[in-house]
């Protein structure tokens, strides 16, 4: 059995990969298994490792992390999975693949591929929800997409701010939500381009101050505003295309495109690139002159909401 584990979700790929070592090691024990990796070691010792038979048990597991960064074993790679002997198990981590190149087609087709993308809004909230019921708790729906919003879209984030909502109570609700966890940044930014584009100068300023309380700089303030106007700049100029295809091409998570493309609905391109080059004129003008960083953000954005 050859196994190859990839994709962008960091979260379910390690889980995956746990559950089969826990599997095989319950099985046939901790010393039948061996683990390589693909930066330390080099072509003949990860070949050697692939074709040699196990001791003292039946079967080996061999996993393999990101061997392809060994550019022969990516070249061979059609050799070296015919030469692997039959006594050992192999799993392959790649989390990150180039679907052009010979090593990936040949992973796919050959072994058992198995691919963990991101969660989108929905399915990151029902993940939640049966995770919290898993440990014997409860989480409604609309409650899930508001601690998404809060913390972020990073299933192993989640899932500690999960884990400490359930310490505390088993009901986890809106209450103890906002009670127990911070926004993080990413997400009020979010909330602040929302704000401005909606015209709402009073919670746009609400929300930088609440930054700002958790001591975000202004710079770093603009740092995630750039960044938020390069999805949008992203979505933008991938419409029509789907959710999934602009994230796949902009190496974005889904999440963040599928909630950035209201915004662009009313969006004009002119508009974007204005506000493109307001932020960079502002964030020059910070790094050569000596103005009140505060004041020059806050009125950045007074201006966009005009």
């Amino acid at each position: 059995m050859v196994v190859t584990l990839t994709g962008a979700n960091d979260f379910l790929r390690v889980a995956e990969l746990d559950r089969l070592v826990a599997d095989f090691v319950r099985e046939y024990g901790d010393m039948a298994l061996e683990r390589l990796d693909g930066e330390e070691a080099g072509f003949n010792r990860l070949q050697e490792s692939l074709q040699s038979l196990p001791f003292l048990s039946p079967k080996k597991l061999v996993v393999l992390r990101e061997p392809g960064k060994q550019k022969i074993f990516a070249e061979k790679i059609a050799d070296v999975l015919v030469g692997i002997a039959d006594t050992n198990d192999v799993i392959i981590v790649e989390p990150k693949l180039d679907k052009r190149l010979t090593y990936y087609k040949t992973l796919k087709k050959q072994t058992d591929f198995r691919e963990f993308g991101d969660l989108d809004a929905n399915g990151l909230a029902g993940w939640a929800s049966t995770y919290v019921k898993e440990q014997g708790g409860s989480l409604g729906s609309a409650d899930a997409r508001l601690l998404i919003d809060r913390v972020g879209a990073s299933q192993q984030g989640l899932r500690n701010e999960l884990d400490k909502l359930l310490a505390y109570d088993s009901s986890i609700t809106r209450q103890t939500i906002e009670l127990l966890t911070e926004r993080t940044p990413q997400s009020t930014v979010f909330e602040l381009l929302d704000a401005v584009f909606a015209g709402n100068t009073k919670r746009a300023l609400q929300l930088y101050q609440e930054q700002r309380t958790l001591r975000v700089e202004p710079q770093a303030i603009i740092a995630m505003l750039a960044w938020q106007l390069h999805v949008l700049a992203a979505v933008k100029a991938g419409a029509p295309r789907s959710a999934d295809d602009i994230a796949r091409t902009a190496k974005l998570n889904p999440y963040v495109v599928r909630k950035s493309q209201a915004a662009t609905r009313t969006l004009s391109l002119a508009r974007l690139k204005d506000m493109v080059g307001a932020l960079l004129a502002l964030d020059t003008k910070l790094k050569r002159t000596s103005i009140d960083a505060d004041e020059a953000v806050q009125l950045y954005l007074l201006r966009l909401a005009q």
